[in-house]
Order: C-alpha cells, then structure tokens, then sequence
C-alpha cells in the first residue's frame, strides 16, 4: 500500500456556488515532457469494449484522453475508434489487447496512449476478486464457480446531473497557472483532477461536467446545506495607503488560508493507503489505477487513476468517490477472499457468525453466489 502525494501542487482560496465547492490546484511550473489531450466521441458517447468472446464492458463514454509524451507540444490527431460517432454510424465495438491492464488503455501512433477518463478506475473496482472462489467449496453455488461476480454493475451520476457543479464551473475564472482542481459536494470530497500544464486543464476544465459522480455526491448536492464561502479580512491601519500594500495584505490573506486549508479540503484523499495497479510504462511516465484498503471506518474513500513521472510527482490524477455501499461490498470481497472463500474461516476474520456473514453477503447483492441450503 501507498499514498497519494501532491507535491508541486498548490491551493487558491476555495470558490462556492451553493453547495458545490471548487478548490483550484496551481503549480509553479508545468510538469515537462507530457501533455493531455482531450478525444471526443460523438452522439450520445456510450459505448462498448469488447474484452473476450461475447464478452464486453458497457459503459458511458463521453471522451477520451490522449497521453502525449512525444515532446511534441502540439494536439494528437483524433484516432478512429468512434463511440456512438454523428450522422447515423452506429457505435463501434473496440477490440483491446489481450492483457488485463490495456483493455481500456490502447497505443497511438507516435508516443501516445489513449484512454478513458475514470474507466481505468472503475474496471479495477469492478474486477475485484471478479473470479469468485478458486475451490468448490460446498457453501458456494455452481454459478459462482462457473462464473464468479459476472454480471457486475455500478450507478453513476452524469456531472450534469450534480445540482450546481455546472454552473460552479462556468462562473469562476481559472487561475493563472492553474492545473486542477478538487471539486466537494455539501464539504464532501467528490473528485480531484490534475493535469501535467495549464494549457490542458483550460482545454480539459469542461469536461468534469461530462464525468461520472457517485451516488452519495449526487444526494449531497441535491439536498446540502450551502456551504460558507472564503472570505478575506483585512483590518484597516496606518499600513494599507497604497493600492501595492492593498494588494500585499490580500495576497498575505492568500497564504495564510492555503497554509491553513491546504492540506485540510484533502486529508481523506491524501491520508489514506493504496493499492497501485501499474496499466502502461509511457517514457519517464507511468499510468497507475488504484484502489484504497476498503476499510469500513466511516471515512469517504476514492478509486482513480494517475500518471507519474520518474520521481514519483503526479502529473495527471483522476478520482471517483465510492458510497457506503461500494466500501462494503469492497471490504467483504477482500476478507472472503483472504479466507480462501471459506465461509466459516471468513466470520471468524469479521468476528461474527457465519448466518450472519450469508445474510451480509445476500444483503450486498451476492445473493446468487452461496448454494441454497435444499441443492
């Protein structure tokens, strides 16, 4: 396990539209030797992945990413793959390399690597121990040893659909230098996003709109309090004559509330552990997905996916808010599967009783995994 660190990368003063807060994330400098791009997809942007033989991930694809590290500076040219593409062409089904970490990663021409925004994420959590038992244990059913957690599906909310984000994002300016942001719902840390230049987070900045929130930030939008907005104060003296020592106290006021907040608005993201899943080497870079420990502590917890350089500083970094649920049905899966799917061994590791531990796994949705008690 590891953590997440953002170093290089500093707070401004939070922005507030009703619920929805903004906190921008600026760097002194760009991170050299990698850029961004956006690939839109056209129609509707849903699409299908195939990943083996009548297989396919289905999901809302709105755009993709295009990963440049050619040095090149300038904007990919849009591949082929279209995904639900205009004028009556129907979507297409993409046919990935055969290795798990690339289904949703592929190789451009030239130092490039497209991939979707948050899937990469998204199939990790969903392919969590998505195999099921490895023995035929007598508690477990034939469609779970024939065919695990298959079929697996989580609900996500369209940005769109997030009272205020939208609106949030037209209204506030981007600051100088700025290369992301951390976007909270009612104070709940809904996502972060950064990207290697300002340059890209102008370009990429409409599109969290477009990306997918989970329930929980959905209901925290919809129903939270407005939260209090960053005000400066500053207190009147023989010191503030000029318009230069106005601007000096504001941009003092400026420090002491990054000091103050920059590590507080990003504690649960920052503070935790995670498992990092390497999916593509790319030069000096390195595109990670990653799960967190799926403790069940009350705490938010994040899955997402990041780029690094050689140094371990992150260049590009996408998050996705899990609900409560999410976090359960996480931490059953890995203490089932650390009991070797055992289910008496398993109770004793949650300190409870096996029928409690049946109605838990039949009150996450896995109910067609255990064997009825009359086979």
């Amino acid at each position: 396990m590891n953590r997440l660190e953002l170093s290089g990368l500093a707070v401004r003063p939070s922005q507030v539209w009703g619920g929805i807060r903004l906190v921008p994330l600026v760097r002194e400098s760009p991170v050299e030797g990698l850029r961004l791009h956006r690939e839109v997809y056209g129609g509707l942007g849903a699409g299908a992945v195939e990943v083996g033989p009548r297989t396919h991930y289905t999901s809302y694809v709105p755009h993709g990413f295009v990963a440049d590290w050619s040095g090149e500076g300038v904007r990919s040219a849009a591949y082929g793959t279209q995904l639900g593409a205009d004028g009556g062409v129907p979507a297409r089904t993409v046919r990935l390399p055969r290795h798990r970490h690339h289904r949703l990663a592929k190789r451009r021409p030239g130092d490039r690597l497209r991939f979707l925004p948050l899937h990469l994420a998204l199939e990790g959590y969903l392919a969590l121990h998505f195999g099921g038992p490895s023995t035929a244990w007598e508690e477990w059913s034939r469609q779970a040893l024939r065919d695990g957690l298959s079929p697996r599906a989580e609900d996500a909310y369209l940005g769109r659909s997030v009272r205020g984000l939208e609106d949030a994002l037209r209204a506030f300016e981007i600051h100088p230098g700025q290369c992301g942001v951390l976007v909270y719902a009612a104070d709940a840390l809904a996502a972060a996003f950064v990207v290697p230049h300002p340059d890209d987070y102008r370009l990429l900045h409409p599109t969290l709109v477009e990306d997918l929130y989970g329930e929980l930030v959905h209901q925290y939008a919809w129903y939270g309090a407005p939260v209090p907005e960053f005000g400066a104060r500053i207190a009147d003296g023989p010191h503030l004559r000029s318009l230069d020592a106005l601007r000096a106290a504001a941009r003092e006021q400026e420090r002491a509330w990054a000091e103050a907040h920059g590590t507080l608005f990003a504690r649960e993201l920052l503070d935790g552990s995670y498992g990092f899943d390497p999916v593509y080497r790319m030069g000096a870079f390195t595109l990670w997905r990653f799960l967190p420990p799926f403790v069940r502590d009350g705490g938010g917890q994040h899955i997402g996916e990041t780029v690094t350089d050689h140094k371990g500083r992150v260049a590009y970094l996408k998050t996705f808010r899990l609900s409560d649920a999410q976090i359960r049905r996480g931490h059953l899966l890995h203490r089932l599967a650390g009991a070797d799917w055992r289910l008496p061994r398993a109770a004793r590791a949650l300190g409870t009783s096996e029928a409690e531990l049946r109605r838990r796994i039949r009150s996450a949705g896995f109910e067609a995994l255990l064997r009825d008690r009359n086979d």
